[in-house]
This record gives structure tokens, C-alpha cells and sequence, in this order.
């Protein structure tokens, strides 16, 4: 983490030398850098805001099923932020190992969504329903019987 940190300084440092010198720059491309730089300074916030709390600390206040995805988040910003330098550096990061990295972490978060939506899902409750069924089921005796021959829509002529 300390290195993304410094990663991100560095660079919002070198952005921040750059708009000096924004004739280098096409105009074109001077809204991206700055939507760029902004982001960057919201990443690095939140970094230096996860890096106050020590991680033990945290881990006590969450639960396993939060624990996991915090674990989650954190290693794909890493390698998010990864494959961004690699694009900085004009490496492809198509063809490099972070992309089967980047995969394999979107399958273990789409795992533990489906078992955070699992948990979400209504649970049956076996004795409601079944008294739900047993009330709603139709149920003969004397006085139905004479009804139920009768044909839905009409009345029945009393005698």
C-alpha cells in the first residue's frame, strides 16, 4: 500500500509540474488530465485513509464474509493501479500476468457476491407456509358440498 501511495504522490507531483508546462500538451487532452489528476487525488486520500486504521484493527471490526471483501477490493486496486503503470510505461498490459490476476480476482468477488445475495435472499419459513397452504386449501363438509355443485357465476336458487 505505502507504495501505491507513493506512486500516486509521485505522480500527481509530476502532473502537477506539467500544467507549467501545458504547451507540451495537446489542448485536447488537457480536460483528461485534469479529470485524471482529481481522480488520482481521491485514490490517495482514501489510500492514506485506509493506511490511519492498521489492518488488524479493522479486520476485528468485520465480519469473515467483510473481511473477504475488503481483501478483494484491495488487492484489485492493486493490480488496477498495476496495470495503469504498465500502460504508462508503454507495456501492453494485455499480454502481461495481470491480466490472469485481475480475472482470477473478479471470480473469487463474483463468489462472494453470489453468497452475500444468497444471504440476502428471503428465507422460508417452513411453518408460516404451511399454514398459509393449509388455510388457503379448500376444505369439504356439509354445508360446501351443496355449493360446490353449483356453477361458478350463478346463484344458487334457495329451496
Amino acid at each position: 500500500m505505502k507504495r501505491i501511495i507513493s506512486f500516486v504522490s509521485t505522480f500527481q507531483m509530476e502532473m502537477s509540474e506539467d500544467d507549467n508546462n501545458m504547451e507540451e500538451y495537446p489542448t485536447e487532452i488537457h480536460d483528461y488530465l485534469a479529470a485524471f489528476e482529481k481522480s488520482l487525488g481521491s485514490v490517495d486520500e482514501m489510500l492514506k485513509t485506509m493506511m490511519s486504521v492498521s489492518r488488524s484493527e479493522l479486520l476485528q471490526k468485520l465480519d469473515p464474509l467483510e473481511q473477504a471483501k475488503l481483501d478483494l477490493v484491495s488487492v484489485y486496486t492493486l493490480n488496477s493501479m498495476f496495470w495503469v503503470y504498465l500502460a504508462t510505461q508503454g507495456i501492453n498490459p494485455k499480454e502481461h500476468p495481470v491480466k490472469q490476476e485481475l480475472e482470477r480476482i473478479r471470480t473469487y468477488m463474483n463468489k462472494v457476491k453470489e453468497i452475500t445475495d444468497k444471504k440476502k435472499a428471503s428465507k422460508l419459513d417452513k411453518g408460516a407456509a404451511s399454514r398459509f397452504v393449509k388455510n388457503a386449501l379448500w376444505e369439504p363438509n356439509a354445508e360446501n358440498e351443496h355449493t360446490s355443485k353449483t356453477p361458478k357465476g350463478k346463484k344458487r336458487q334457495k329451496d
